[in-house]
């Protein structure tokens, strides 16, 4: 059904028969295809939007439902991504004992698996929040298998940008699913969560640009140098604490909002300006730092949500 770009390697260094594998193991094998941390930071972005659509605590059961659907729909998005890329999995390090690497899960397993979830979880989103909100999941869903995984990820540099627009439909998904509807202050935050992504993913790509080069991925920091990559950081970076700041007028927010947003804007802008100074020194390997912009930007779009969430009691 799909075809990847890379020759493709062994079905798994363990054996071709996954399903004689312990039924724990194998249980877990199925929950890592869903990439259960990913999902995490997805839900993140849902939940919070939620509260600020309905401008207090939205119906229980209704989070319930989307938190469980949007689990599902990304799930099977990166259940087949996992498919997709099982090529390149195997010669990353970093992805070298994912299941299907493993040959704990078999690629068959994996297309049943991944196309499952995205049908229930479409059907679920319809019939149990709305039709809109099951569209647009399922529209992250395709974008992300698509374009991203078939159609951009192995033949350009600029993957992650314009693949990273699966990753912004959980907050229009959470604000259709309390309106029925769409309005500019979800696209707000739709455009901080594109802005948020390079500058979050390509510290990640530059620690493991070795990595990336012999799957030949060509990622930011495997086509260009530590500075070029490090300066799109900055401009990025920029932009994303800029249109932050939209969020304020149109969604009416409290001074809670706009503050949160400088703070944390402002901590993030020093980061990146630290990560280019140290690039445009020269600097490399552990005395770079890079990670420590990707693990700050997860922090700033957690508390940046949890500001969302907490904003619509203080008005």
């Amino acid at each position: 059904m799909f075809v990847t770009a890379v020759e493709s390697r062994s079905d798994g260094v363990l054996g071709a028969t996954p399903a004689r594998r312990p039924l724990r193991a194998r249980v877990g094998a199925f929950v890592a295809l869903t990439k259960p941390r990913i999902i995490e930071l997805l839900l993140m972005s849902t939940v919070p939007v939620m509260f600020l659509a309905k401008r207090g605590v939205p119906n229980l059961w209704l989070v319930l439902a989307v938190v469980i659907g949007g689990y599902l729909s990304a799930g099977g998005a990166n259940a087949l991504n996992m498919y997709i890329d099982r090529d390149i999995d195997a010669v990353m390090s970093r992805t070298e004992h994912r299941p299907l690497v493993t040959g704990m899960v078999s690629p068959r397993e994996a297309v049943v698996f991944g196309i499952s979830l995205g049908v229930i979880s479409t059907l679920w989103l319809g019939f149990l929040v709305n039709w809109l909100a099951s569209g647009l999941a399922l529209a992250g869903l395709l974008f992300y298998v698509f374009v991203y995984t078939l159609g951009l990820k192995r033949r350009t540099a600029q993957n992650i940008v314009w693949g990273g627009i699966a990753g912004c439909m959980p907050v229009l998904v959470g604000w259709a699913a309390v309106t029925g509807s769409l309005s500019l202050a979800p696209f707000v935050l739709f455009l901080v969560i594109f802005f948020w992504t390079p500058p979050h993913y390509w510290p990640l790509s530059m620690k493991v640009r070795e990595d990336y080069e012999k799957a030949g991925v060509p990622m930011l920091p495997v086509t260009a140098g530590n500075l070029a990559v490090a300066r799109q950081i900055v401009i990025y970076s920029w932009v994303m604490v800029v249109v932050s700041l939209a969020l304020w007028p149109l969604a009416h927010t409290s001074w809670l909002y706009p503050v949160s947003a400088v703070v944390l804007g402002a901590l993030w802008l020093k980061e990146a300006h630290g990560l280019y100074a140290r690039a445009k020194a020269g600097l490399a390997g552990a005395k770079l730092k890079e990670m420590r912009l990707f693990h700050w930007s997860i922090t700033y779009l957690t508390l940046l949500m949890v500001a969302i969430a907490i904003d619509p009691f203080l008005r």
